[in-house]
């Protein structure tokens, strides 16, 4: 059951208030019976996954449900300084040319073991091959599975640049690239970079079972393995007892997804959940002496991107008037309650490829207006903006910052229509290019400033529905291949100005804001959740009196 408030939330303290109401009339949906309350983690997340293996998607809430809870990867990032360090290779080798990379992994990470699979070796080289040809070898059943669906591989060209991946041994393997590419090893520690069982995927093949098995009943050898989900109400994780890295804290985490940012603060509030994704009314949790707040400066940014192959955003005069008519200040203020940097680029200031030299999109009605008028549009027109249906770190509100943008270019003669769905739909229709325009961003996946290209601007994007401008731009994408090709970061440097040149004359996308992420936890968690890439953790995280 859900109760609608009857009041407007116009601040906190009624978010508070309609918190307490919700609870008061309402009771449903609870898990308190759960053991799970005494023995390990709620955590309330935002909303549901569409997979359970991060090869498949870029979705965060996914990322955030899967890639550090069940998976590890070769390499890790260093949370303190972004350095990468080892994970499952304890160490790796470069060649000179840097077109041989060696990884050494470790002898002793073993599996999950679960009901539907029990493990009788531990990891080794043919998993390692066998998750990164899963990628690359368009013939293996596994890639077929999903007809060779791998988003953020296919956008940063994994296929061009590795030749190969060869077992020298059962614990050394290498990978040959065609070409030497600086952001190789930064992408093998990504969220996405996972390693899967070779063994589970033999048995689901000897067995003739789905092979999508693989990835909706996982098998990793992360922190925590999966138990059960039910779609749209939880997820269920048990403690991998015999995890390499160190002995786990918490016996059994849940995910208790729960949509609404106010049933969330509701559930935070009564001590239903440990934790919760994005809250709301931060200054008011901050306050209190049972909670505590959580927040971490992210490598993100919120954009309006403009689907460039349908009228009237495939005039780049029309893209620019639209947004100079947009208060990016009063966004900031609004939706972000200032805890967020107005963008001036796709990069946030914190990345070493930034550059002030990149000239700013001012708000301007006046020259709104005339490029309207260039345009051959001054009698005005109506678009539909798209919102994203669910709170994240890059925009806590994309519904109020679409009504905010819509009373701005009402000014100039531009009627906004604004449309969303359910998550999981939204997503699928956004792929597909139905969109006109779209209120969305990106979270950083490693620090390379190529994460915020390829992923979301490159020719390579627009196949695989992650470039949702829909824009293919052979000179912009030249500049990301040349960048590339060195590990000069001054060279890099003076490259990536170029190509954030070329995307403020043409404009794709229009970055509005680099938010902050926060968790709002009660005060018996112990441990730090976020990290500044790849979504949550719960490997270090502890529960004062939790067995």
């Amino acid at each position: 059951m859900k109760v609608k408030s009857w009041l407007p939330i116009q601040n906190t303290r009624q978010v508070i208030a309609a918190a307490f109401f919700t609870l008061m009339v309402s009771s449903c949906g609870k898990v308190g019976s759960d053991s799970i309350l005494t023995e390990g983690i709620v955590y309330c997340s935002e909303g549901s996954p569409t997979s359970f293996n991060p090869q498949l998607v870029t979705s965060g809430t996914t990322i955030d449900a899967t890639s550090k809870q069940i998976y590890n990867r070769l390499l890790d990032f260093d949370p303190s300084n972004f350095e990468k360090i080892p994970a499952l290779a304890r160490s790796w080798h470069v060649t000179k040319n840097n077109k041989l990379v060696t990884f050494y992994l470790r002898k002793d990470v073993q599996f999950h073991q679960t009901k539907y699979f029990t493990p009788t070796r531990n990891m080794n080289a043919d998993d390692v091959i066998f998750s990164f040809n899963r990628i690359l070898d368009k013939e293996q059943a596994f890639y077929q599975s999903v007809d060779g669906k791998f988003p953020f591989f296919q956008s940063v060209k994994f296929d061009d640049l590795v030749k190969d991946v060869e077992k020298i041994d059962d614990y050394t393997v290498r990978f040959r690239l065609t070409h030497p590419q600086s952001s190789f090893l930064a992408n093998i520690a990504a969220p996405f970079s996972v390693i899967l069982s070779k063994e589970y995927a033999d048995s689901l093949i000897e067995s003739k079972k789905d092979l999508t098995l693989i990835d909706n009943l996982p098998i990793g050898t992360g922190p925590f393995k999966y138990k059960d989900y039910r779609n749209g109400s939880l997820i269920r994780f048990q403690r991998h007892e015999n995890y390499w890295r160190r002995k786990v804290n918490i016996e059994n985490l849940l995910f208790n997804i729960s949509t609404d940012n106010t049933s969330r603060l509701t559930k935070l509030l009564t001590h239903e959940c440990d934790v919760i994704s994005y809250p709301i009314a931060t200054q008011e949790i901050a306050s209190r002496p049972d909670l505590s707040l959580e927040q971490v400066t992210s490598f993100n940014v919120a954009f309006l991107a403009f689907n460039t192959k349908v009228p009237p955003f495939d005039n780049p005069l029309v893209r620019k008037a639209v947004a100079h008519a947009i208060d990016k200040d009063a966004i900031v203020s609004a939706v972000y309650y200032d805890q967020a940097e107005v963008a001036q680029s796709l990069l946030p200031k914190a990345s070493w490829a930034y550059s002030d030299q990149v000239e700013e999109v001012t708000y301007s009605k006046e020259l709104a207006v005339k490029l309207l008028s260039d345009a051959g549009l001054s009698d005005g027109f109506s678009i539909d903006v798209w919102a994203v249906p669910v709170h994240r770190a890059y925009n806590p509100d994309a519904r109020k910052m679409a009504k905010l943008i819509k009373s701005n270019l009402a000014e100039v003669g531009i009627e906004v229509n604004i449309i969303t769905f359910e998550w999981t739909t939204f997503l699928k229709k956004l792929a597909k290019g139905e969109h006109q325009s779209v209120l969305i961003g990106w979270q950083a996946d490693h620090p390379d400033p190529d994460n915020f290209f390829s992923p979301l601007l490159s020719c390579a994007a627009v196949k695989t529905g992650g470039n949702r401008a829909m824009w293919c731009n052979e000179e912009f994408d030249k500049l990301l291949q040349k960048s590339l090709l060195t590990n000069n970061s001054n060279t890099r440097k003076k490259l990536y100005l170029q190509a954030q040149q070329l995307l403020q004359e043409q404009l794709p996308v229009f970055p509005i804001a680099h938010g902050k992420r926060a968790q709002a936890k009660v005060k018996e968690i112990e441990g730090n959740i976020l990290t500044p890439f790849g979504g949550i953790s719960f490997e270090d995280v502890n529960k004062k009196g939790a067995d």
